[in-house]
């Protein structure tokens, strides 16, 4: 929680002393509007999610069970992790620098070189240093995905979107799935005799795959929707 204050504290005097701008360019109002938008993206990253996990299932002959320890306290715990850490990378990398980029250098340049920051950033977030192949992969997805939590913030004026969207991934991800740093949370995975796991070609399209369907998705709801 720290961390969120400082990154508001240092993104009020960035926006104060370079555009001269309020921390209100980051798109908290229309309160109704915003809370609507971060409302259809959460459940949108909900949805696609679920979707990913139970196609994965299906290709690895998987399964899942319910963990029967789960408390309400697990719950609550790792839901708010779930939230300081989306919230930190959105103001990290859709906030203020974001802001100030598009400002300074333009829309597309702004939004590439935040996309660009936000790949970069996992190698040191899951450790990646030295693993070439695997650091171009998770450069390319979390890339990919920048750019059009970027272009988002581009299209509409706020993080809404980006956040909402990002927690609705990530939560689902870990708390429904139990697939992050957190541990076993709702659902254990099962792998019985007959799992049969991605190797080689068909783990590298799933990954594309599954990795794509949240940004093309959102990038088609954010262009085509009738409302900013």
């Amino acid at each position: 929680m720290l961390g969120i204050i400082v990154i508001l504290l240092l993104s009020w005097l960035l926006l104060r002393f370079t555009i001269r701008q309020q921390l209100s360019v980051l798109g908290y109002n229309p309160i109704g509007l915003r809370l609507r938008q971060f409302g259809i993206a959460l459940l949108i990253g909900l949805f696609v999610c679920v979707v990913v996990k139970w196609t994965e299932s299906m290709v690895t002959s998987a399964g899942w069970e319910i963990n029967s320890g789960y408390q309400w306290s697990e719950f609550f715990s790792a839901s708010w992790w779930s939230l300081k850490s989306v919230w930190f990378e959105e103001l990290l990398f859709r906030g203020a620098l974001l802001v100030i980029l598009i400002r300074c250098l333009g829309v597309r340049l702004g939004i590439v070189l935040s996309a660009a920051a936000f790949g970069a950033y996992h190698w040191f977030s899951y450790g990646l240093f030295g693993n070439i192949p695997v650091m171009i992969l998770m450069f390319a997805a979390t890339f990919v995905m920048g750019l059009v939590w970027a272009y988002a913030y581009s299209k509409s004026g706020s993080m809404a979107i980006a956040v909402g969207s990002h927690l609705g991934w990530n939560a689902t991800s870990a708390i429904i799935f139990s697939d992050g740093p957190i541990g076993d949370q709702l659902l254990i995975p099962l792998k019985g005799a007959e799992y049969v796991p991605l190797t080689g070609l068909p783990s590298l399209l799933f990954f594309f795959a599954s990795n794509s369907a949240l940004p093309f998705i959102l990038f088609f709801w954010i262009k085509y929707k009738k409302s900013a």
